[in-house]
């Protein structure tokens, strides 16, 4: 079995389930993962890209963490997308967010930049580096950093 553990900082939740049994997509656990990776400002839940929940695994195995990813911002609306845009500098008009392919994460016992280092290591989507704010911004996108 795989499985992800998630502390949303918005909402206060947390969440271990699992997305992978017995070789198989786990329905009930992929379901609660997206939930979670919600727009928690619009309630909105979409089917996040499978391909993200691999990368965290493989992640989490890089870091050697077990510490439950603390989640800054998972799925994010176009309507919430364009307000955090008009407010706040570095949102993308066609953000990865939008499209279920993306998160920003905090791992408690590692630092922002060793998260950065496993995440490129990986060689797996988009890396974004924000050490005054705390996180890591990793997407299934095309590899690329920033």
């Amino acid at each position: 079995m795989r499985q992800l553990a998630f502390e949303n900082l918005h909402t206060g939740e947390q969440l271990v389930a699992p997305y992978l049994t017995r070789g198989r997509l786990d329905p009930e656990g992929l379901s609660q993962l997206d939930y979670i990776l919600r727009d928690w400002r619009t309630e909105e839940v979409i089917r996040i890209d499978r391909r993200l929940y691999v990368l965290l695994d493989d992640l989490r195995r890089r870091l050697g963490s077990d510490a439950p990813y603390q989640i800054i911002s998972g799925y994010r609306s176009p309507k919430t997308n364009a307000m955090l845009r008009a407010s706040t500098s570095g949102v993308a008009k066609r953000s990865y967010h939008t499209r279920g392919m993306a998160i920003d994460i905090v791992v408690p016992n590692r630092t922002t930049a060793e998260v950065r280092d496993a995440a490129l290591s990986l060689r797996r989507g988009g890396v974004g580096y924000y050490p005054e704010s705390g996180f890591v911004h990793v997407d299934v996108g095309p590899v690329r950093r920033w």
